[in-house]
């Protein structure tokens, strides 16, 4: 099993939080509101800890759980406390109409991530095209991106964990376009599928 420092307080930080309790994995939390991560941290159970913001995270996977906006500047925060980490992003950097991408160029956070973190850290792409409740009641396909074999080994085993399948898309450009995929996503939800009961995934033709 894994060790999980998630970065953040909110539903996609409790919803992966619970998973990876369930999983067998230790975890721990931490939030700029140390109350708040406190409070997660309890209502979690199964053991998690919490860190204090800012410092060296204490598992091996950090699972940065936060809006795009934040990721890079608490990335950039922490330094070198994430040294030889796996850092995970998971966020979807929508527009304001959610049809679209914030950023203009063919990047993604998680490739601006890579710039920030120290030598040493890895970055993946993950969990983006999965929608909270599915991740908490279902058991979706869940894509990844990045540069690290080892790394996406080792996010690919914690996936596994939650019941889920890893499904590796390329290195972290690939990114971009899971976060394209994050649109897509909402657009099915608006329209053709018509509510946010479902993920994308992959069918496989029987051998």
């Amino acid at each position: 099993m894994s060790s999980i420092s998630i970065i953040g307080t909110g539903n996609m930080a409790r919803t992966i939080g619970a998973r990876a309790i369930t999983g067998g994995n230790t975890v721990e939390v931490m939030g700029r509101d140390q109350p708040k991560a406190t409070d997660l941290a309890r209502d979690l159970g199964g053991g998690t800890t919490t860190g204090e913001w800012g410092t060296a995270p204490a598992g091996d996977i950090v699972i940065v759980a936060l809006l795009y906006d934040g990721v890079v500047p608490t990335i950039a925060q922490y330094g070198d406390a994430l040294a030889g980490k796996v850092i995970v992003d998971i966020s979807n950097p929508f527009n304001s109409t959610f049809d679209g991408l914030a950023h203009r160029e063919e990047t993604s956070i998680a490739q601006e991530v890579a710039k920030a973190v120290p030598a040493g850290a890895s970055v993946v792409k993950a969990f983006n095209t999965v929608f909270r409740h599915v991740l908490e009641k279902g058991r979706p396909d869940v894509f990844l991106a990045g540069d690290d074999a080892q790394a996406k080994a080792s996010v690919g085993a914690f996936i596994e964990s939650l019941g889920m399948r890893p499904l590796d898309v390329g290195g972290l450009r690939m990114a971009h376009w899971l976060e394209g995929a994050g649109v897509v996503t909402v657009g099915l939800a608006n329209h053709g599928v018509g509510n946010l009961d479902f993920a994308l995934g992959i069918t496989e033709l029987p051998v």
